[in-house]
């Protein structure tokens, strides 16, 4: 029985665990790397095993640093079934497409490049993406639908459940049972573990035992701002912004799970009176989707989420809040110079429509760009958050004069105190812990954190490609 770190190891991105016992293999979870001109090559190269031979895989949630690889196992020959919730296959319909279709665009974007350089050199091959939207939409049919706290046995070797993450809609933490012979192992992985008491989404489930398990670290070095101080810090960036200086609110976020969560705040704030009117663009092709299976799946949402929809819709659709699904509707909000509120794909800034807002707005010292979650390293959003005074945006320099707010209370990852609080509820040290998911000052504290304050034993950090048995 061993378990191979493929990805998230030393880092955030590129979740992927390979489990093999007994000519049994299989995955948890398949995501794609972002971040620095290495994730390209670290995403080809992905694959140190022949994906024919994988078995099946299990999946946490819809985010692509979780999913984003998975057609390309699929181009390179995997072919059994992924189990994961009903609501993470709803979003990777919409999801997988998208991030092909931003590939075929990338791949586009560099060929024409390459097609100038060829009169100099000739030598230079076509870019391909790593996959195309008819790949992903192909392997959408291995998609196999698991329901919270239902066991599941896709192997007669293999039983696990499914549990609430908390962490975006249809997040899941992953119970699992692994006989090997006469011995049976519980492998507990967090996948990404929620905040407590964030908006939309449930509190993550409590685990009480594993022997081996794989938690998050993506904030285990820090503690997020409390959520009164963190609305009072994002009322005074919009209400400063449009109001004080009359410019826009740029808002990078993930379309799935962030997205949601900033529309339903500024619904309650508008509600509560401490925002007044205000023209809300949300710009990304597949946000719409996302919130309609937000709405199709209104069983996973906390009461403070209904209550606030039940609200909107009593109340004349208000605030106003405009969906933006065509390419001439999105250039034309980089004409708006004041009162705009724009929420845009992708979160960390390397992709999608929001480097043209920060192209158009991050010159402007009356704007103010609003980072409202993790920024990996080597990302636009990290350089922005990091003081940058100049960015590169499509080959071009810009100056950055907007003010940046970083508002780490809307984190969708728990921090170092929640992690704490959920490990607690273990009835005793797991044999062996592994911090993932963390980059290196975050898994360091919170293994130094679990050693000396839970007093756990073999506590470790993995590194990347590391092989461990059992």
């Amino acid at each position: 029985m061993q378990l191979t770190f493929l990805g998230a190891a030393g880092e955030v991105t590129g979740s992927c665990y390979l489990i093999e016992t007994d000519g049994l293999r299989f995955l948890v979870d398949c995501g794609m790397f972002q971040g620095g001109r290495e994730a390209d090559g670290k995403n080809r190269t992905a694959f140190n095993f022949d994906p024919e031979t994988i078995d099946f895989v299990l999946l946490t949630h819809a985010h692509i640093d979780h999913s984003g690889l998975l057609p390309r196992l699929s181009v390179w020959g995997f072919r059994g079934p992924v189990y994961t919730t009903s609501a993470t296959i709803d979003l990777l319909h919409v999801m997988l497409k998208d991030s092909a279709h931003i590939q075929e665009k990338e791949a586009e974007w560099r060929n024409r490049e390459r097609r100038g350089a060829r009169k100099t050199r000739s030598s230079l091959q076509e870019y391909a993406p790593l996959y195309t939207v008819a790949q992903a939409e192909n392997f959408l049919k291995q998609l196999h639908r698991v329901d919270y706290d239902t066991e599941l046995s896709p192997h007669p070797s293999v039983r696990c459940l499914y549990r609430d993450a908390g962490h975006i809609l249809g997040s899941a933490i992953i119970e699992l049972w692994l006989n090997a012979g006469s011995k049976t192992k519980k492998f507990v992985f967090s996948g990404d573990l929620g905040q407590p008491g964030h908006p939309i989404v449930r509190d993550p489930t409590p685990i009480r035992h594993a022997d081996i398990l794989l938690v998050e670290s993506t904030y285990g070095n820090r503690l997020h701002r409390n959520m009164l101080d963190t609305l009072d810090e994002l009322v005074f960036a919009i209400n400063n912004t449009l109001i004080e200086k009359g410019g826009n609110v740029i808002i990078p976020a993930f379309t799935v799970g962030r997205t949601q969560d900033l529309l339903f705040l500024l619904i309650d704030l508008y509600r509560a009176g401490r925002l007044g009117e205000m023209d809300i663009y949300v710009d990304s092709p597949m946000a719409l989707a996302a919130t309609d299976i937000t709405m199709k799946h209104i069983g996973l949402l906390d009461k403070e989420a209904l209550d606030a929809i039940q609200w909107m819709n009593s109340n004349h659709k208000r605030p106003r809040i405009h969906f933006i699904q065509d390419v001439e509707e999105s250039i034309h909000l980089n004409t708006i110079r004041h009162g705009a509120i724009i929420i845009s794909a992708s979160g960390m800034c390397d992709a999608g429509r929001i480097k043209h807002h920060l192209k158009y707005n991050l010159g402007c010292p009356e704007c103010s760009i609003v980072i409202t979650g993790f920024q990996a390293a080597r990302t636009l959003g990290r350089r922005l958050v990091d003081g940058a005074k100049i960015v590169k945006i499509f080959g071009e320099d810009i100056p950055v004069r907007a003010e940046i707010f970083t508002i780490g209370g809307l984190s969708a990852h728990a921090d170092q105190a929640a992690l704490l609080d959920w490990l607690r509820h273990f009835t005793k040290s797991p044999e062996k812990t592994f911090i993932v998911h963390g980059e290196p000052n975050s898994a360091s504290a919170l293994q130094s954190a679990i050693t000396e304050r839970l007093n756990w034993k073999n506590v470790s950090i993995p590194k990347q490609k590391a092989i461990v048995h059992f």
